[in-house]
């Protein structure tokens, strides 16, 4: 309920309580080793990226979820934290720096479309997945500001 209710994420209710979390980017951010040549201790975690975490920030906070201190400036984005329920520590930041897949998205919905006769052949409109109940399927979108959007980061 809290990934549903709280943050947002958009899902399919495959029935029987299974929710499955439909995250259309991730990446994996690797840290740097220390000075012995060892990864850090406990340096994994998990999290969401957004376009405007000052706007997600406030969103998440009007729909009960507490963050460790406000969103901080960490060099590569905006940095906060917020707790999932089972103690799972969450980092939500707003990247500086351009998401690839974000940017391939954008080059290609500016990309004019071929008018007039073609000899490339239209593709048909994928079957959207059935949405949960006053939930709309969000796949291949990406997120809208205030919605987080998954990542892993070791």
């Amino acid at each position: 309920m809290f990934l549903r209710d709280a943050v947002k994420l958009p899902f399919t209710d495959t029935g029987g309580g299974w929710l499955i979390f439909d995250l259309p980017e991730a990446d994996l951010g690797v840290h740097p080793i220390d000075d012995s040549g060892q990864p850090p201790s406990g340096t994994h975690d998990v999290s969401f990226y957004c376009d405007d975490i000052t706007t997600t920030v406030a969103e998440m906070r009007a729909r009960g979820v507490t963050f460790k201190h406000d969103p901080v400036d960490h060099g590569y984005g905006y940095v906060t934290y917020f707790e999932m329920p089972g103690g799972v520590e969450v980092q939500l930041y707003e990247p500086k720096y351009q998401k690839r897949a974000t940017a391939a998205k954008r080059a290609a919905k500016s990309k004019p479309a071929a008018r007039g006769n073609s000899a490339a052949k239209a593709k048909p409109a994928a079957k959207a997945k059935p949405a949960a109940k006053g939930k709309p399927a969000a796949k291949g979108k990406p997120a809208a500001k205030g919605k987080p959007r998954g990542s892993k980061r070791r």
